[in-house]
């Protein structure tokens, strides 16, 4: 079942250029989809269910025991850092994330519905919404939803999540290139 998502904010974007994927070896387009705390996500969970209904059968009671959900807390990518659990910039916890991911190229459009063709216009951090095809699976023990990345339009900017300082943050313009920015030497500094 086809469904259009939510906005939500970009991560780990790979929409422009296949990377492998080493869980399964395969070439793959993808992006991490965070969604914001409490979203309505009703729309997903519809396709989602179709798609357990279509593979397994409408009886419940005969689908098999640990179907993985492609609604994940966003907790999950927490890392330990000096012995504490940090999440990356654009986290939450509590909130729900899912991997977008597609053999195929997606068509990818801006807001006026203009395609995007810079890779640099869609980064982590930017907002979008993506078209997906939600499908079931039973590979080798493992049994879930998924869903499958069709296209992407990018519908704001918002601040990176590279971790990265903004080049206005850091610089201020100089006035006059020939301005002395100091004659300390590092011998003064450390001395």
């Amino acid at each position: 079942m086809k469904a259009v998502t939510p906005k939500f904010r970009v991560s780990y974007p790979s929409l422009f250029t296949p990377k492998k994927n080493d869980l399964n070896g395969k070439t793959e387009f993808s992006v991490v989809a965070l969604f914001k705390k409490g979203e309505n996500l009703e729309m997903l969970t519809k396709a989602a269910q179709a798609a357990l209904v279509k593979k397994f059968g409408a009886d419940k009671t005969k689908w098999p025991e640990n179907i993985r959900s492609p609604f994940r807390d966003q907790k999950e990518r927490a890392k330990n850092v000096d012995g504490r659990k940090v999440l990356p910039d654009g986290y939450e916890e509590g909130a729900i994330f899912m991997n977008l991911k597609s053999m195929n190229r997606p068509g990818v459009v801006g807001p006026d519905m203009v395609p995007v063709l810079d890779e640099q216009e869609l980064y982590a951090g930017c907002y979008a919404r993506a078209s997906v095809m939600a499908y079931a699976y039973d590979i080798k023990g493992n049994r879930g939803v998924s869903f499958g990345l069709q296209n992407v339009q990018k519908v704001a900017d918002g601040d990176t999540l590279s971790g990265r300082s903004k080049v206005e943050e850091d610089f201020a313009p100089i006035a006059d290139s020939g301005t002395d920015l100091g004659t300390m030497s590092a011998s003064d500094l450390f001395a």
